[in-house]
């Protein structure tokens, strides 16, 4: 990448633009595990490229994950929605200007509002494995930031609560969350999810925290959902797998896809929030 970050960014984004077709993008996705089917139902694609044709981005590493940045018009609506399906997580060693990029693509495509998702474990027996979870807040266990310089960025109200709020009237049995990025790609040991659990995490997991910190910076209104695939470490009875994350995001693909593609058509009628 270059020396500017948001230089490649919008590099990147007139690419994306320009592949499908569109001044710009209304509203971006990050799909993560078990999220991905939610793409097919959001509307008509008008354009899906390989990652790494577009500058800044790679083929994901991660099995479970796509690899291309897809561009969807909504159904019934004028708004494209901008799919990252090449999420690059802090343990591929790429830097974390590598995270950051694909958030900092969608706002230079002229996104305004952002939706992260991913799969998690739980800290606890409330939240089971297929549970979806909006996240309130997050604790970034990572030990760095996005942001470089004084780029001094208020966090308080990073999850959206009208975003938050659009997610509950389409399933009002969602429940609000802590999630904590760990840098991975190992799972947490027993002692570092009891340790989560003590600092108010409900949810342990490897993205989104860095991605969510370099939206905000970027302007971007954001709102996470995570799906709890699996028990964190001492709270499952059994070993932990990526097998075991994959399956259980695939039992909850429909109820999770239906639930996001009716929210984010909502979202993106919506006018930009000023910050």
């Amino acid at each position: 990448m270059t020396d500017n970050p948001m230089e490649t960014a919008e590099k990147a984004a007139a690419v994306i633009n320009s592949a499908a077709g569109v001044d710009k993008h209304d509203i971006a996705l990050v799909l993560g595990s078990g999220w991905g089917s939610a793409a097919d139902l959001l509307g008509d694609t008008i354009a899906e490229t390989p990652a790494a044709e577009v500058p800044g981005f790679h083929a994901s590493v991660v099995a479970g994950h796509g690899g291309t940045l897809r561009s969807i018009r909504l159904k019934n609506s004028d708004k494209v929605a901008l799919v990252l399906g090449a999420r690059t997580h802090y343990y591929e060693g790429r830097g974390v200007r590598a995270v950051a990029h694909g958030v900092r693509t969608a706002a230079a495509a002229g996104a305004d509002k952002l939706v992260l998702t991913n799969g998690c474990g739980s800290t606890s027996e409330e939240f089971a494995p297929g549970t979806p979870v909006i996240i309130s807040d997050h604790l970034n266990l990572t030990a760095v930031s996005p942001l470089e310089g004084a780029n001094f960025v208020d966090l308080t109200d990073l999850y959206s609560p009208r975003l938050r709020d659009i997610l509950r009237g389409v399933d009002p049995e969602l429940k609000d969350g802590v999630y904590a990025q760990f840098p991975g790609p190992h799972y947490e040991t027993p002692a570092e999810v009891r340790m989560a659990r003590t600092l108010g995490a409900d949810l342990v997991g490897m993205s989104t925290a860095l991605e969510a910190i370099a939206a905000r910076a970027t302007g971007l209104e954001v709102v996470g959902i995570s799906l709890v695939t699996n028990l964190g470490a001492g709270v499952s009875a059994t070993p932990l797998s990526h097998a075991e994350v994959i399956e259980a995001g695939q039992a909850a693909g429909p109820r999770i896809s239906a639930l996001l593609a009716e929210a984010v058509s909502t979202m993106a009628e919506l006018p930009r929030q000023e910050r």
